[in-house]
């Protein structure tokens, strides 16, 4: 049996009134989605309990099958994993945003989507100036980096910079225990941007520039078990996301990088379909995560997320559709992480909808993905972590 899973990053979200009432995910065509939902049994589930923040890092530690409350321990030490950096003990990891602030004011959470060549030289002058004996700076993609600092802060009360867009930042710098240490490092890489080459180069180009780091999402070093050990199979994951990557990781998945993916809406999405489809020739499992529409609902885009919507069902869903038909037996679960509504530009809590079809699943009732249409189907999944082994042994009510 072969068991792909595909992920629509903050695909739910609330209804607009510039959509007359519909969500992205109802205004969007979504053809393939609906073939599955049509064909399969659909749900909601909830992948972030109700004592956690609704971020990427527990609702998709959730959809890979583990709960966070049991194993969640930061978002840091998963992008660590995913970007090779052993973490030891007493090492607390720190995802490191490069952001434009201006005028005290959270401007971009991305720096403009910087890109990763341009992100990694920044990063590594910032290295060059900053980093001690106790602080370390890695570079990682786009405007996503790390920074390890033993014997850190863990405590810390840290605000993810895309929760902040458009305040004043003041108010969310971090707090608590080790708050100087914090405030310090990211006051003093300011200075250093400024007066980078890269930054000078992208403002002259009309670019966003770097104007400092912005450190949050830190944890130690996570011990969870394999999906080897836990479910007896062998896999891959595939996703622009290093958070996405470093979970896989940590669940003995191999991660596959495939050329052009991007994490945004020029993102390789048939590539990362094709690349899945050949590692389902060697391997019992695939997760294939994309994260453009929750960038979109991140900058409030309407119509850019209604675009990553159909471009996921339409290069990534149909060209799986279409490739699994090659496999004797195969099971396909599509879903998201959480809501990222364009009201609010941030990931919300709630219910997200599920399908699954393949082998071995009854039809049911419902027959468009959607919020609205899916919820319908009277099932309900409180514990979103118990739906991959749910999905895994075809019994999902």
């Amino acid at each position: 049996m072969k068991f792909i899973v595909l992920v629509g990053d903050g695909m739910p979200d609330r209804p607009l009134k510039e959509l007359g009432g519909k969500t992205p995910l109802q205004a969007a065509e979504t053809p393939n989605m609906d073939l599955i939902a049509s064909s399969g049994v659909c749900g909601m589930a909830n992948f972030v309990p109700g004592s956690m923040p609704p971020g990427s890092d527990v609702a998709n530690l959730s959809l890979f099958g583990y709960d966070p409350l049991k194993y969640y321990t930061g978002r840091g030490p998963f992008e660590a994993a995913s970007m090779g950096i052993e973490l030891e003990d007493g090492d607390v990891a720190f995802r490191c945003n490069l952001v434009t602030v201006r005028d005290g004011t959270m401007d971009d959470y991305s720096a403009g989507h910087i890109t990763t060549a341009d992100a990694r030289k920044l990063i590594l002058e910032l290295d060059s100036a900053l980093s001690s004996d106790r602080i370390k700076f890695y570079p990682g993609i786009s405007y996503r980096h790390l920074c390890v600092i033993k014997n850190g802060p863990r405590q810390a009360e840290c605000t993810p910079p895309h929760d902040i867009t458009g305040k004043e930042i003041e108010a969310y710098l971090p707090k608590g225990q080790g708050e100087s240490v914090l405030n310090d490092l990211m006051k003093r890489s300011a200075p250093v941007l400024e007066k980078s080459p890269v930054n000078k180069k992208r403002i002259k180009a009309g670019n966003k520039p770097a104007t400092q780091v912005w450190l949050w999402g830190q944890g130690v070093k996570p011990s969870m078990p394999t999906y080897e050990k836990k479910y007896g199979l062998t896999g891959s994951v595939i996703t622009a996301v290093d958070l996405l990557k470093g979970i896989g990781i940590c669940a003995g998945l191999d991660a596959i990088n495939v050329p052009g993916a991007t994490g945004y809406l020029d993102t390789n999405y048939r590539g990362k379909a094709e690349y899945a489809l050949k590692s389902l020739k060697v391997k019992d499992f695939v997760f294939v995560h994309v994260e453009a529409p929750d960038e979109c609902g991140h900058n409030g885009d309407i119509k850019g997320k209604i675009k990553a919507i159909e471009d996921f069902d339409r290069l990534v869903v149909g060209t799986v559709l279409k490739g699994v038909k090659s496999f004797k037996e195969w099971r396909l679960l599509v879903t998201a992480d959480h809501p990222t509504p364009i009201a609010i530009k941030t990931h919300s809590r709630g219910m997200v909808p599920f399908a699954v079809t393949g082998s071995g699943i009854v039809k049911g009732t419902v027959s468009r993905f959607s919020e609205k249409d899916i919820e319908k189907s009277g099932i309900k999944i409180e514990k979103g972590y118990t739906l991959l082994s749910k999905f895994l042994k075809g019994k999902v009510e």
